[in-house]
């Protein structure tokens, strides 16, 4: 009997499925010699400091710096009471550790995630407690749940001795993380809240990420407008046809001083002008490389209005889940060369039914298979399954990756591009004009993308022009524009290095070798994190910091954990852990020494007070979602933390916190909409809530005083 542990409840079921497991118990799935069983992500968590340490429980400046000899897990905590470990998890580790030693059990295949995170969640359960099990334990290492890969994949399962350095990548992460962030939260919180306010939460990833918004910030404020000027004129032909060219003298056709311009325009009048140079060219443009994880969400958070790369994230692991797409999670923009047979069936079952169909055409290009830019997981593609239904955000997720997929076996679009230089020669410089005509639509097709054509007359060189027309124009220089989502993670992705140079080969190579701040599975977590612990907040589209944020980069004195490199410089050995390049001991002890020296640089810094920034100044809107239910004063409206009473100064405490705890245990944050229901109805209908074994229901949700003190509950009904 092989025993296969999945990493969530609906991955299990894929398997199941895939080898036609129907026999359902209390945790698991068995039949044909196979046992299928799941975890919950993580069910296990590294010891809290008060658990090593009695003494920790309460923040002391003597207590820090904190590192443990020996790093302890324990039963994942309940997310309504951290003091007790949550009963889903604590009841799942027993039903996978009963199985594991069952008799007839004679292997043990993890199934988790292939990455560091996954490899973690599987090896923490398999060997809790540092213990070997006395079976064979091996790794099945896929990329999309499909019947046809699991089988193939169960074919060649690998030992998961072979997974030590992705093992020891994950372990130093996540202990990393914690020293970092348990040491350098408290101590910077004692530091520069002296007991006001909130926690100050440091990270290893957080800090950086907060600093390149405060930059841009910065860059804006400073940014100090200028005038410039520019001239253009339309020419027109003997067959009396017009177009407009702009003067450029010594390949500057912005002028600083109005004055230049006026000269030059005064010079003209009346004047003909000659055709010097024309060239006629054609060029191609090919499909946007296939997208990853970092693509994929800055596309989508900046084409639809309301989404965050958190939720496309969710979206894309949803659909990952349920079999259409392949493994989300990746930073690879091309597929392995060995997936050609695989991706050509692919191109055909997703082709049929499109009405261009003819154009469709499987071609083994460098651009879509190469493996020189493959990190571990290929770029996202659909899997052969067509799904026949999903929820309107699937549909826009997965419309764009099967797109972008179509887009890549599709003619070249071609254009032809004709730029003509005239000459009037009273002036120095040139008049230059630039023409467009798409010749071939090719992948644009696929998403109806316009193509803006200029189309210049025909004319011949030395052809004499009559000038009709000129005007001088006044300009002023536009600051650099705040940071949204999409261009943020692309500065985490690459660490800030070849911005300007779009999907280079360079660029490339800073990715694949791990250089960047966080992994395309952390970066739409710690944007979303940046906003929760009111450091940034976002205006549309827009990523500002708050005063909060401004005031840390300002006052906190660890500048490396705010320098790109260093951080990039972090992320490259984890991602050299994991290639077996370097040692988890030489990592670990370079951050516990960093640690040490940041935490007594705190302690000798100078006194900050950092203070919690209150609702009214976070830069959220002042919307009324309804009047408060406890002072029956004041009006509830939406701060960086929660949605609370606008009367809070005089002392009502009433308010919904983002991070509730109950909401959090069902996968749910409180929406205004959702508060604006509770107040107006006394009610909401909230869809969408996970149970503790994974699965979504609908539910009318209450928020109701207690009767013995002035704290509020949920309360939970089903719809009848």
């Amino acid at each position: 009997m092989k025993l296969i542990l999945a990493e969530k409840p609906s991955v299990a079921k894929n398997i199941a499925d895939a080898l036609k497991i129907k026999n359902k118990q209390d945790g698991y799935f068995e039949g044909n010699n196979y046992i299928i069983t799941w975890a919950f992500g993580h069910l296990v968590q590294l010891y809290d400091a008060k658990d090593y340490d009695s003494k920790m429980a309460s923040w002391k400046m003597d207590n820090f710096p904190f590192i443990p000899s020996d790093f302890k897990y324990k039963v994942k905590s309940d997310p309504r009471n951290r003091q007790k470990s949550d009963s889903g998890a604590s009841k799942q580790i027993k039903v996978i550790q009963h199985l594991m030693k069952r008799n007839d059990v004679d292997m043990i295949i993890s199934a988790c995630d292939y990455d560091r995170e996954g490899q973690l969640i599987g090896d923490s359960i398999i060997y809790r407690g540092g213990k070997k099990p006395n079976k064979e334990v091996y790794r099945l290492l896929l990329n999309e749940w499909t019947q046809t890969e699991v089988l193939q994949g169960l074919e060649k399962i690998t030992s998961n001795e072979t997974m030590k350095p992705l093992r020891d990548a994950g372990i130093s992460r996540q202990w990393a993380d914690w020293v970092i962030g348990i040491n350098l939260t408290s101590v910077a919180t004692l530091k520069y809240q002296k007991g006001k306010g909130k926690a100050l939460n440091i990270g290893r990833v957080l800090l950086p990420t907060l600093k390149i918004i405060y930059d841009r910030d910065n860059e804006i404020e400073r940014f100090v407008p200028e005038d410039y000027f520019k001239l253009t004129a339309t020419f027109q032909t003997k067959d009396e046809k017009e177009y407009q060219g702009t003067y450029v003298e010594e390949k500057q056709e912005k002028f600083k001083k109005k004055a230049t311009v006026e000269a030059i325009y005064h010079a003209i009048q009346n004047k003909q002008g000659t055709i010097t140079d024309k060239q006629v060219e054609q060029k191609k443009e090919f499909a946007p490389f296939l997208f990853n994880l970092s693509n994929l969400q800055g596309y989508i958070t900046n084409k639809y209005k309301g989404w965050t790369s958190d939720k496309v994230l969710k979206v894309a692991q949803s659909l990952y889940e349920k079999k259409f797409i392949t493994y989300p999670r990746t930073s690879s923009i091309a597929l392995d060369e060995s997936l050609t047979e695989k991706t050509a069936k692919v191109v055909k079952t997703h082709a049929e039914d499109l009405p261009y169909k003819e154009e469709v055409k499987f071609r083994k290009t460098k651009r879509v298979f190469n493996n020189a830019k493959v990190e571990s997981h290929s770029a996202i593609i659909p899997t052969y399954l067509k799904p026949k239904r999903l929820s309107s955000d699937e549909q826009i997720i997965y419309t764009a990756i099967k797109n972008r997929f179509i887009m890549q076996f599709m003619p070249v679009a071609e254009y032809e591009e004709t730029k003509l230089t005239t000459k009037i020669d009273t002036v120095k410089g040139v008049f230059a004009s630039k023409g467009r005509v798409q010749l071939v639509e090719g992948w644009k097709k696929v998403e109806n993308i316009g193509s803006k054509e200029t189309i210049l007359p025909l004319v011949e060189m030395k052809e004499v022009v009559s000038l009709i027309e000129s005007e001088v124009s006044s300009h002023v220089t536009k600051p650099p524009k705040h940071h949204t989502e999409r261009t943020l993670l692309r500065v985490m992705e690459t660490c800030g290095k070849n911005l300007e140079a779009e999907e280079s080969e360079e660029l490339m190579g800073s990715i694949l070798t791990g250089f960047s701040i966080g992994t395309p599975a952390t970066r739409a977590e710690m944007i979303k994190k940046l906003k929760d612990v009111g450091y940034i907040t976002a205006q549309a589209k827009n990523l500002v910091c708050t005063d909060l944020g401004r005031k840390l980069v300002r006052s906190f004195p660890v500048q490396d954990l705010f320098d790109l490199e260093f951080t990039g410089r972090l992320e490259k050995a984890l991602s050299d852990i994991q290639k077996g390049k370097v040692s988890k001991k030489e990592f670990l002890s370079l951050v516990f020494n960093f640690t040490t020296e940041s935490v007594e640089s705190i302690k000798s810094g100078q006194d900050v007070i950092i203070n919690e920034i209150s609702s009214t100044s976070t830069g959220k809107t002042n919307e009324i979602l309804g009047k408060c239910p406890q002072c029956e004063e004041g009006k509830v409206v939406e701060g960086y933390k929660g949605f609370g009473c606008s009367k809070w100064k005089s002392g009502c405490k009433f308010v919904i916190w983002k991070n509730d705890k109950y909401l959090a245990s069902m996968k749910k944050k409180p929406t205004k909409t959702m508060v604006k229901s509770l107040l107006k109805n006394k009610k909401a209908y909230v869809k969408g809530l996970t149970s503790k074994q994974g699965k979504k229901f609908n539910a009318y949700l209450q928020y109701e005083k207690n009767p013995d003190n002035v704290y509020y509950s949920w309360k939970m009904e089903f719809k009848k």
